[in-house]
């Protein structure tokens, strides 16, 4: 199965956070699966990081060396999944987790998520 992780997830996964559930990390540790992070994701870590409000453990550079050293594929960003944004529903207004919503629905894989706010999106995105 191919899953996308919300950036919380990813992170922490690769810090080894209890604030995984273990659904999560039984998922991301599964052989059969792949494991995919977005650029939006780096992008995200990158900001909140620079902005030093203490909530951003590691930088972006940091996060790209821990998802590559962990086997993770990295997702780029497609005009297609910028224009995919639009179509979205106004369920939520973060603009890092409506373009992983609108990557997850173009690229038809399963978003793993806590958010309560990606969840409303059920009916459109494929969420585990």
């Amino acid at each position: 199965m191919n899953i996308l992780l919300d950036t919380h997830i990813a992170l922490w996964a690769v810090i080894d956070s209890p604030k995984l559930s273990t659904y999560a990390r039984n998922l991301i540790l599964d052989p059969r699966n792949s494991i995919w992070v977005s650029a939006v994701s780096v992008w995200e870590i990158a900001i909140k990081h620079s902005l030093q409000r203490g909530d951003m453990p590691i930088s972006g550079e940091m996060a790209v060396r821990y998802f590559r050293a962990a086997g993770y594929l990295l997702l780029p960003i497609e005009v297609e999944h910028a224009a995919a944004v639009e179509t979205l529903p106004l369920y939520h207004n973060d603009p890092f987790d409506r373009l992983l919503i609108a990557q997850a629905r173009v690229a038809s894989i399963y978003l793993l998520t806590n958010d309560t706010q990606i969840v409303r999106y059920k009916d459109l995105v494929n969420l585990l």
